[in-house]
């Protein structure tokens, strides 16, 4: 027995196990004590609240969802609304972050001084205080529906939100499904071309047009049109055409510009990490400043970027829980919601973890693919 004992791995087995049997039952403790004193003051457990009526309206959302209709269903209208406002505030931040960033590398001393106080404006003060003060700006500082600021024709800004037209299409399901499977096909294309290079297909670009052409040919067949629904004042709001509501544009605005100052920050930092060599190599070629920055130093510094900009997208993920703060129904709110009228807090809490960690390890998934695509490969 005791020559056992003196073996490492046997010696490391033991105490492993132990650790984790003292573990399981601190655990089995805590619940089974939770449990108990949810009992004693009369609260339920378990999930079967998912599929009771919800009750409670949701303002806006791309699901149609009615008060009489399930939690679950409510859970979803409020994850559809996170995962839409992520992807949109992430690829705002981007495109603003980016020229930023290069605005902070500018040999003009007003233009680097004006991009770099909005950084330092921007990251060093809360993102919640930001997006209360956008909702106050929007709510407070615009007029009424009757009074509404018409910056082009067609287009109300007040204080009940942004009203612009839509297009509405008339005769466009066949065209639409040819344009959709057109572009299916020319990325399975892409994909088909860099796995089997041997196998000889049609460029994507070349399936892309002629699925386009085909579906502006079938339009035209069909006698597909193309009209606008506009906003009308009608009675104290507009009615008709789109609309953002100040909730969503107070969201979109706080996101887009916290986030764009750290990714402006990334950029400048990825463009100066580019030994100065490669610029001094392509100017030696003839090549002009933005075409240096484009094909030479860019490519360059994206694989320093990706890193970085990964947390910032898991940021982005995560600060939509803000939501809250501005009534827009996000994920986050829609559970808090759920809570307050269940009052099975535990559970909410544990589906909101386990869907906001499947949405983190989702981004992260693909932005960890992508950094090992383009990455060097050394020895």
């Amino acid at each position: 027995m005791l020559r056992f004992w003196f073996d490492r791995r046997v010696r490391s087995a033991v105490w492993q196990t132990a650790i984790l049997a003292a573990f399981l039952a601190a655990v089995a403790w805590l619940t089974a004590n939770t449990l108990d004193n949810l009992a004693r003051r009369g609260i339920q457990t378990g999930f079967g609240f998912l599929t009771r009526p919800a009750r409670f309206p949701i303002s806006e959302g791309f699901l149609a969802y009615e008060p009489t209709q399930t939690y679950l269903r409510a859970f979803a209208v409020g994850l559809l609304n996170t995962v839409y406002v992520s992807v949109l505030a992430i690829a705002a931040a981007m495109v603003i972050g980016f020229f930023i960033g290069l605005a902070r590398r500018s040999l003009n001393p007003l233009v680097r001084g004006v991009a770099a106080s909005f950084v330092e404006a921007m990251r060093n003060t809360p993102l919640v205080v930001q997006l209360l003060f956008w909702y106050a700006v929007l709510t407070i500082g615009l007029p009424s529906p009757r009074a509404a600021l018409e910056p082009a024709p067609g287009l109300f800004l007040s204080l009940r939100g942004l009203f612009f037209p839509w297009p509405v299409l008339n005769g466009w399901e066949i065209p639409g499904w040819i344009a959709l499977a057109a572009a299916a096909l020319s990325v399975g294309a892409a994909w088909f071309r860099r796995t089997a290079a041997r196998v000889q297909i049609p460029p994507p670009r070349v399936i892309a047009v002629g699925g386009l052409g085909l579906a502006a040919a079938s339009a035209w067949a069909v006698g597909a049109t193309v009209s606008f629904d506009r906003p009308a004042l009608q009675g104290f709001n507009f009615t008709g055409g789109a609309t953002l509501t100040p909730e969503f544009m107070a969201l979109m605005l706080g996101l887009v510009l916290y986030t764009s100052a750290f990714i402006a920050e990334i950029v400048r930092s990825g463009i100066d990490a580019v030994p100065k060599g490669q610029w001094e190599a392509a100017r030696s070629l003839g090549l002009r400043e933005p075409r240096i920055l484009w094909l030479v130093i860019l490519p360059q510094a994206v694989r320093l970027m990706v890193p970085p900009m990964t947390s910032q997208f898991l940021n982005v993920v995560k600060n939509t829980t803000l939501a809250l703060a501005v009534g827009y129904p996000d994920f986050a709110s829609v559970m808090a919601t759920t809570i307050n009228q269940t009052g099975q807090a535990i559970e909410g809490v544990l589906i909101l973890m386990a869907v906001y960690l499947v949405v983190s390890l989702s981004v992260s998934t693909l932005m960890n693919g992508y950094n090992k695509r383009i990455m060097l490969v050394t020895r």
